[in-house]
């Protein structure tokens, strides 16, 4: 009997995944402002080129959808095309054997739904929309478009106070979004098709460590203009908005209804994320502009709306969510039952708990119940359980920070919808009673949970923070006129409300619970805006000239990421958990960057803008 090898076996299917990984590369950095009826036809020849050939739905009727499809794609559709095209794609998507056929189709007819006014624009006027045009991946992905290229140059080169101002042009919290951005810059990073996204945020914090932000001094304010507005909220939006308007030569004055100014920055983000004297870095910044006067501990209710808008010209309110929203089950005002919004507020008036010897049950998949489940690792609990309705992978919070949680101790029991709390004789909690969940049919994006058909859980704890959302405190201003929906205030796209012209709505306010870096996007379009409307059109210089790019290194390197202490030390305390990147580090990370702005599409600039 002849002797057998044990070769590995290269063939065609090994092949294609070699390629398969590559096209993935290509799927994930898809361009911004890409022509939608040319994405869609990319998706169907891809998805025609899968076919098997055995159904004819999926052989033909894909072949034949790609013709009529690639017609309209190149402005040379007629009215009939998007019919005959409709009515093919509803025929495979219903009578195809597979997922490949009738996938393809479904997406096509979503797409045409979803795009309809694109494919309009391609039969009736035979050009693409006039806002279809491809720009800087990182800096239109950014919520306040910064200038990303730019600063990464400038960071590369050393030159930190150069980056930092390359930053304030579109954002005066460098600071913060070095530490807590979630970074949706880095999503179609160009360099993704070479290995992985530039760590942007990594470099913003390299600058912001090696130069803090106080010790560079903000470009030079306009002339004065003899206007005053307010802004109602001291929070990121409202400071960004004070901070332009002031550069503008506006006269500012901002009504802070707490003892210090940052808003959520403050309290509602723990002190091992983002150190409190790294916030005051980028306020001194903020207010070393001039023109800002600070209203502390000023209770904005309907009568003091009414003086504040008859003696200032314009108002920007930004007053955020700070007020946690409640659970519907028994007991959720039992002793030792809080809001997390109420504990992170405590921690920023440096009012910090002790929880030693407890067991603390936070409810919610979402950053705010990473930060409680962590403050209570910190605050000398026992055990801490993060019980969440979904799985782990649909969580809202950020993967590095569940994944930090994890390390720390926490423990995360999913598919468990919480649905009473337990007390003793005294009132106090003593377990969170949950059902079981298996996950359902997608709805809004996420897979739903039901019920399953399972017993009842118990989770012991003395301690039982909510976090499953916060609210907005609307009333006082609806009382003055403003409107509001479910307590988000109503403005139109420049982000005036509706019923003023002179009033300014932004942030989580008029968003509902967003992002840092879309609040302080928020702000700088109503600067914006309000300068324009009040007669100007200021434009600023950030006095910094962006380096001449160099060749790119186009060699796969991997990515630096930012390391945090150990777990075991690092859970001990409220100390930052983030370590700084060496130089050395940097500089790799620097050259990574593909500067889009030179050898990619540039961007435009306009006047009055928008917010979406």
């Amino acid at each position: 009997m002849s002797k057998l090898k044990i070769t590995p076996k290269v063939n065609t299917n090994t092949r294609n995944g070699d390629f398969v990984t590559i096209f993935d590369r290509r799927i994930d950095t898809t361009p911004p402002g890409m022509c939608p009826v040319a994405l869609q036809l990319s998706l169907l020849q891809s998805s025609a080129a899968q076919t098997c050939g055995k159904c004819v739905p999926c052989r033909d009727g894909l072949q034949q959808m790609t013709k009529i499809l690639q017609k309209i794609a190149d402005c040379e559709g007629e009215e009939g095309d998007l019919f005959q095209l409709k009515a093919l794609a509803s025929m495979v998507r219903d009578t195809a054997d597979c997922a490949i056929g009738y996938d393809a189709a479904d997406v096509l007819l979503k797409g045409m739904e979803t795009f309809e006014a694109e494919f309009r624009s391609h039969i009736d006027s035979h050009v693409c929309q006039g806002d279809i045009e491809q720009h800087v991946p990182c800096e239109t992905l950014c919520p306040a478009h910064v200038n990303v290229p730019a600063y990464i140059a400038l960071a590369g080169e050393g030159d930190y106070a150069g980056a930092i101002n390359m930053i304030r042009k579109d954002n005066p919290f460098p600071t913060a979004c070095a530490l807590i951005c979630e970074h949706p810059c880095e999503q179609r990073c160009r360099r993704n098709i070479i290995d992985s996204p530039v760590n942007i945020r990594g470099i913003k914090k390299f600058a912001v460590d090696q130069l803090h932000a106080n010790k560079v001094r903000p470009p030079e304010r306009s002339v004065d203009t003899g206007k005053k507005i307010a802004v109602v909220g001291g929070g990121p939006s409202g400071l960004t908005c004070a901070y332009f308007l002031a550069l503008m030569g506006h006269k500012v004055e901002v009504f802070e209804n707490k003892s210090q100014l940052g808003g959520m920055l403050r309290y509602g983000i723990p002190a091992y994320r983002f150190p409190r004297e790294r916030l005051d870095e980028d306020i001194e910044a903020i207010l070393s502009v001039g023109n800002i006067e600070v209203h502390y501990d000023t209770d904005v209710g309907t009568e003091k709306m009414k003086e504040i808008t008859e003696g200032f010209d314009a108002v920007y309110v930004a007053i955020g969510a700070h007020t946690g929203k409640k659970l519907r089950i028994d007991n959720t005002d039992a002793e030792g039952v809080s809001s997390a919004v109420d504990l992170l507020r405590k921690i920023g008036y440096n009012d910090y708990p002790d929880f030693h010897g407890k067991k603390v049950a936070v409810i919610g998949g979402g950053n705010v119940a990473m930060d409680c489940a962590r403050t209570s690792v910190r605050a000398g609990a026992d055990e801490v359980t993060v019980i969440y309705r979904r799985r782990q992978e649909d969580m809202t919070a950020l993967a590095t920070e569940v994944e930090s949680a994890i390390a720390e101790g926490v423990e995360m029991l999913t598919l468990q919808a919480p649905v009473g709390i337990d007390v003793d004789e005294s009132g106090h909690c003593t377990a969170v009673i949950t059902q079981p969940q298996m996950i359902g049919p997608v709805k809004g994006g996420r897979p739903a949970p039901v019920n399953a058909d399972k017993p009842q859980g118990r989770v012991d704890a003395d301690i039982v923070l909510i976090a499953v959302g916060q609210d907005i405190v609307s009333a006082p201003f609806e009382e003055f006129g403003m409107k509001a929906n479910r307590g988000a205030f109503i403005a139109n796209e420049y982000l005036e409300a509706e019923g003023f012209k002179n009033i300014f709505v932004g942030g989580d306010c008029q968003t509902a619970p967003a992002t840092v870096i879309k609040a302080i996007a928020a702000g700088k379009v109503a600067a914006r805006n309000i300068d324009e409307y009040l007669g100007y059109h200021h434009k600023l210089d950030c006095g910094v000239e962006v380096p001449l790019p160099k060749d790119n290194d186009r060699t796969p390197k991997g990515r630096v990421n930012i390391a945090e202490r150990p777990a075991r030390e690092r859970r001990l305390d409220f100390k930052g958990v983030e370590e700084e990147m060496s130089k050395e580090e940097a500089a790799q990370e620097c050259g990574r960057c593909l500067r889009c702005d030179h050898y990619g599409c540039g961007i435009m600039e306009g006047g009055r803008v928008t917010y979406d």
